[in-house]
């Protein structure tokens, strides 16, 4: 007797792993591949593949209670689930680890990555299946709030229930994916989209697939413009994404990584006295930053970073996580302040996404 008749929900989610490794990073990394195309788990279930009993407690209801079921596991559990599952149903897998019986399909993939079938095979399956196809759109920001990503996804929602959204957030930098049906109303989609996209304007750099790093310099090469940077508490983290883009020397006109007072004296012109009275970490040391970038005469545009990234604070007192980013141009150098939240690496890379967000924001 197959076990698909009692069969209710769609899609759920078996990982079976050892529990004395709280490793989750490649069952993360899966649910996020499902989700870019369209398809989500209405149950997430993690299993001690030490347990036998549990493992085969957790196929039983699954396999009646759901429509399409991944077993993510190691590849050494696979015949042993295989054959449970075969029994089970009384259908055999066929070689791609794939298992059909009426309404069910069992899909297993291999921790290791050692698979012969892929998530988009499973995505491509299931789009036939249920006869649909899903499109995706983006929308990337710097520093929008959480809340105000949720009222704009909320109000979107409201408008074009059919949109479904996949949002990731890397120290400030959000993907927002759109993932929507290919019969979805052109008319609801496209006032939804603009709804979402007028509350996040302030935020957004890009409406397509890009790296932060990557649309800033195709915005300086467009302008035929030169950047130099200097940096104190991010340690050239801002320089060292810049190279990771091909074609970056085009634009790229120097990195410092002015650490100690003395450097930032020495190699940008910051005034001793203004190192004395406001400290390294201050609007008047970053715009003194900047400005010693332009003053060279080498460079369009100058991104200067001072701040306080923890764990402990300096002698000054000021609080772990204030921090200054300079932005400077021909026409005029704007200081920036933020108090950012979080460990140290927390701290520094968000604010180097800040710094190339607001280099973009000021060349566009």
């Amino acid at each position: 007797m197959s076990f698909t008749q009692e069969a209710t929900m769609k899609n759920c989610l078996l990982v079976f792993r050892n529990k004395k490794l709280n490793v989750f990073d490649g069952a993360q990394n899966l649910i996020k591949s499902f989700a870019e195309g369209g398809y989500w788990f209405d149950r997430i279930s993690y299993v001690a593949y030490d347990s036998n009993e549990e493992i085969a407690s957790a196929l039983k209801e699954s396999c009646s209670a759901y429509e399409n079921i991944v077993i993510f596991c190691p590849e050494t559990m696979a015949d042993a689930v295989k054959n449970f599952l075969s029994k089970l149903s009384g259908v055999p897998f066929g070689d791609f680890g794939r298992l059909t019986s009426g309404k069910n399909d069992v899909f297993i993939l291999y921790s290791e990555g050692k698979n012969r079938l892929f998530v988009s095979d499973i995505v491509a399956a299931l789009d036939k299946k249920y006869e649909a196809k899903s499109y995706k759109t983006i929308i990337k920001t710097v520093g929008a709030p959480a809340e105000l990503v949720n009222s704009a996804l909320k109000e979107a929602k409201n408008i074009c229930g059919e949109m479904e959204f996949n949002v990731s957030d890397v120290y400030g930098d959000c993907s927002i994916e759109i993932i929507y049906p290919q019969n979805t109303p052109k008319v609801s989609f496209d006032e939804a989209y603009r709804a979402a996209l007028t509350k996040l304007n302030e935020y957004v750099y890009a409406l397509e697939d890009i790296t932060l790093e990557a649309q800033l310099y195709r915005l300086l090469k467009l302008r035929r413009m030169k950047l130099s940077v200097a940096e104190s508490f991010t340690g050239g983290g801002i320089t060292h994404r810049l190279v990771s883009v091909s074609g970056m020397s085009e634009v790229l006109f120097e990195g410092l990584n002015t650490y100690s007072n003395e450097a930032k004296m020495q190699r940008l012109g910051v005034k001793e006295m203004t190192l004395v009275q406001y400290g390294a970490v201050s609007e008047q040391t970053a715009y003194e930053m900047a400005e010693g970038l332009l003053n060279t005469g080498n460079c369009d545009v100058s991104i200067a970073t001072t701040g306080i990234a923890g764990p402990k604070s300096d002698n000054t007192q000021k609080p772990v996580g204030l921090c200054y980013i300079a932005v400077g141009s021909e026409e005029k150098i704007s200081v920036f302040k933020y108090n950012l939240k979080g460990r140290r690496q927390d701290i520094t890379e968000t604010a180097i996404n800040l710094a190339m967000f607001l280099a973009y924001k000021t060349l566009k």
